[in-house]
């Protein structure tokens, strides 16, 4: 659906900046004819829930399905009753998203922490805000950038009695919000997603790389050296994946002290993946009124010659059989909704790669989310971690580091590396899983530690 379609369907869209609602995708692929209906009514309930639809919306939208589990938790997140008041549930936000130098969200949320009636003194920075909400800053640091961190010592300086103290139904909204925001920010920069027009935040991406290759799309040419050697990128990454299917079949199985060597040695391997695009960004005073110890970021899991904590095992502390229900009990309905959101994103497949149909891509998904639980520290005892480096070519493994780590190191040139011949809604729904898989990852350390304390 064009631009045009849309607003005369009612439907505002963001003015385009530059290309459109992503630095990173041309404007045509996400506003496209012939949108199917399904999309199309996404936009326009998103629409009538607030007044307008995002860029975010616009990106997420190549994905109806997702888009819909999106909107219903974030909606419940910011909009439905719970424990903590409206303006608190967005100044939660800003501070989750300034520990990303997302200036994107962190301008969009204050815009709606004033709606909601919150007072613009809070909005001169963190020190302005009530003591309450400035004793979340060292979990929202560990949460963004070291996770593991998280002991249930945390969880009860929050919780002691005292007048600034929280109610455990509270903290746990507030830890939901902290993890979905930090992971949002790793999706605006992953995608590029541009500020909309007249936003104070300003970009909420880098600019393109002066070095950028440009945009990654199917004319790039078969016809040209780049665009033959993508071509065999992918067709090298399929033959890998019936390779790995065929051995799956004739191994009698892998012992447990093999997956677990296999496992270290991939995290070990992450350690040298690392984004080399660019210096840091410089904090904008804007965001860094927000931050408190700018410098804390994230740390490799494990470094030689370092104490490393130990490896988090999926199976001691599982999202389905422990998280879950505890999300459940203290904050109703948002536990169904994230795991409504974790199923759809995990399953979500069209059966293409590429210029390929009725393909079974599960191996490639779970590959994916699995490496992304690694580089936090997080063991699935029955999954072969060989599979990673079989499936994750390196500009694939920088790429998915650098966004769910430290995502304003993001750049064009690095999302334009890596799997060149695949469509940009492949590319967009990898930031899904990543999404995804980062907030369930934090969010898995988080409840651990409320465990910890309430047993």
């Amino acid at each position: 659906m064009s631009r045009c379609v849309l607003q005369d369907r009612g439907i505002p869209v963001p003015p385009q900046l530059g290309r459109g609602p992503s630095a990173f995708i041309p404007a045509e692929e996400i506003l496209q004819e012939g949108i199917e209906s399904g999309r199309r009514q996404l936009l326009i309930e998103a629409f009538v829930s607030g007044g307008r639809v995002d860029n975010i919306t616009m990106v997420m939208g190549l994905h109806p399905q997702y888009l819909s589990s999106f909107w219903k938790t974030q909606y419940l997140l910011l909009r439905m009753d719970g424990p903590l008041p409206y303006h608190k549930r967005h100044y939660i936000a800003i501070m989750a998203a300034a520990r990303h130098q997302c200036t994107y969200l962190v301008g969009l949320h204050m815009g709606e922490f004033l709606q909601a009636g919150g007072n613009p003194a809070w909005l001169q920075g963190l020190h302005c805000a009530p003591q309450k909400l400035r004793n979340l800053n060292e979990i929202n640091k560990l949460l963004a950038h070291r996770p593991w961190l998280i002991t249930k010592e945390h969880i009860e300086a929050l919780l002691k009695t005292g007048e600034h103290s929280w109610s455990l139904a509270e903290l746990v909204q507030a830890l939901v919000l902290l993890t979905h925001y930090h992971s949002l920010a790793s999706f605006v920069f992953g995608c590029g997603i541009n500020p909309e027009a007249g936003q104070d935040g300003g970009h909420g991406c880098r600019p393109p790389s002066p070095h950028s290759d440009g945009s990654p799309t199917a004319e790039d040419g078969t016809g040209c050296s780049g665009g033959r050697d993508a071509v065999r990128e992918v067709e090298a990454l399929m033959e890998r994946m019936q390779l790995l299917r065929d051995s799956q079949r004739e191994e009698e199985g892998v012992t447990q002290e093999e997956m677990a060597t296999r496992f270290e040695l991939e995290k070990t391997e992450s350690l040298l993946v690392a984004p080399s695009d660019g210096p840091d960004r410089a904090l904008q005073s804007g965001v860094l009124c927000f931050v408190e110890d700018p410098e804390f970021g994230y740390k490799d899991f494990t470094r030689r010659g370092e104490q490393a904590p130990p490896t988090f095992r999926a199976q001691d502390y599982t999202w389905e059989d422990h998280g879950f229900s505890l999300i459940n009990r203290l904050y109703p309905d948002v536990g169904q909704l994230l795991d409504e959101k974790f199923q759809v994103v995990y399953n979500l497949t069209y059966n293409t790669i590429a210029m390929h149909c009725g393909v079974d891509t599960s191996m490639l998904r779970r590959a994916i989310w699995n490496y992304v639980h690694c580089v936090f520290g997080i063991r699935y005892d029955d999954y072969d971690y060989g599979e990673v480096n079989q499936l994750l070519e390196r500009s694939l493994k920088v790429y998915i580091k650098t966004v769910a780590c430290y995502p304003e190191k993001t750049t064009k040139r690095m999302y334009a590396q890596f799997w060149r011949h695949f469509k940009h809604s492949e590319k967009v729904h990898v930031n899904l899983l990543l999404l995804e898989a980062r907030l369930q990852a934090a969010l898995l350390y988080a409840l651990r530690a409320v465990t910890r304390y309430m047993t």
